[in-house]
């Protein structure tokens, strides 16, 4: 209704004389709510800005457009580095490529927020477009390096540590975070958060519990759900090693924080860590439930990277309750060199495949797999959890 109501107003405006003013005032408008929007972010209303963006998205796409086909990159770039930020934590990811149509430009002009731009551009990594991150993301290091951009906020600069994971280069998410964290004073949680997950992913797990010291601290010193929830996460990845357990309930208590705060993309993100440790706990039902979480959410939003996380941890349960050819074929996609590295037991998993499938079999399988559309692999992946979870439900009701 709203839509309709916008374009109404909009056919309006081109009949009339004053269609231009109108469109530049509108665009300077929500260009000049950028700052209360992250301010809001940055409190306890964390969700009345992730449901602002989600009510004004229409609005915020025509003020870009309008912005940046005429040119006005001020304007254009305060709606896409806001509407990037925001919208990448509701998995969003539209705006990110206003932030990438910004780059050349911005560039050209040596524009004050370029290297904003870059590390927005950089999401594109969410979209499995790992490649062109690594482009952006070292484009990215080298304008906040120089000193001669606008600088970039502490949340920003510390996503790039975490995109590498999804390039397989985990050593180099802990070397860019090293440095956010070396370059000046403070906290730095944020930066210290992504070092601790980059340590767990590169299985140097006393490193990962090192780094982790205090994260438990700075979730009581902000109101900020994302980082309180994104520090619980870090801090029950390091955990997990040495007491799964309080891992558990330590990310159970991150997954209320990102439900409740309207947080999808960390939601998503817990819920592959829960399923790992329930289904290494033997509570599979349980793992299966935070996979149909994780899957849905990764598959409607378009965030195909880390979709191969969710996907790899299922063929490992597949596995483990004997559903041989469907883990084999659900390895075609979630098992790559990135997921192999970040989760140990893919490796045993696939190896187990190998023994019992043969070598000939498993490899058919995984090339079955491997060629599947994103839609058609996400209803096979829901359709093995459900035969299997229909399976676990006969046996638990059987004498």
């Amino acid at each position: 209704m709203l839509e309709t109501i916008r374009q109404f107003a909009e056919d309006q405006l081109v009949t009339s004389d004053g269609a231009e003013d109108a469109r530049a005032a509108h665009a300077r408008y929500f260009a000049g709510r950028e700052a209360d929007i992250m301010a809001l972010w940055d409190s306890p209303r964390q969700r009345d800005a992730y449901e602002w963006f989600t009510t004004e998205l229409a609005n915020l796409r025509a003020a870009f457009r309008w912005a940046s086909d005429h040119r006005d990159l001020d304007t254009a770039a305060a709606i896409a580095c806001c509407s990037a930020f925001v919208g990448m934590w509701v998995q969003q990811l539209e705006p990110v490529a206003w932030a990438e149509e910004l780059t050349e430009p911005a560039n050209a002009v040596g524009h004050r927020r370029l290297a904003q731009l870059y590390v927005m551009a950089a999401q594109c990594y969410l979209a499995g477009r790992v490649e062109d991150f690594v482009d952006y993301s070292e484009a990215a290091q080298t304008a906040i390096e120089s000193g001669r951009f606008d600088e970039v906020p502490h949340e920003f600069e510390a996503t790039l540590g975490g995109a590498y994971w999804t390039a397989g280069r985990p050593d180099s998410s802990i070397e860019w975070c090293r440095k956010v964290i070396a370059r000046s004073p403070g906290s730095h949680t944020y930066a210290r958060l992504y070092l601790v997950l980059a340590f767990t992913i590169a299985n140097r797990y006393k490193e990962a519990i090192a780094a982790s010291e205090g994260l438990l601290a700075d979730t009581e010193a902000t109101d900020n759900p994302t980082t309180k929830c994104g520090a619980l996460l870090a801090y029950g990845h390091a955990l997990r090693a040495v007491d799964p357990a309080g891992a558990y309930d330590i990310l159970r208590r991150a997954l209320d924080i990102a439900r409740d705060s309207g947080n999808r993309t960390i939601e998503s993100g817990i819920a592959v860590s829960l399923s790992r440790l329930t289904a290494t706990r033997g509570d599979p039902i349980d793992a299966f439930n935070f996979l149909t979480l994780s899957i849905r959410q990764y598959y409607d939003s378009g965030t195909i990277s880390l979709l191969r996380n969710a996907l790899a941890v299922l063929a490992i349960l597949l596995d483990r309750l004997g559903q041989h050819a469907a883990a084999a074929t659900v390895c075609g996609y979630g098992a790559n060199s990135a997921t192999r590295a970040a989760i140990p037991e893919l490796k045993t998993a696939i190896a187990h495949l190998r023994e019992v499938l043969g070598d000939e079999h498993f490899e058919s399988r995984m090339r079955e797999g491997e060629a599947m559309t994103h839609g058609a692999l996400v209803t096979y992946a829901f359709d093995q959890i459900d035969l299997a979870r229909a399976e676990l439900l006969h046996s638990d009701a059987s004498p």
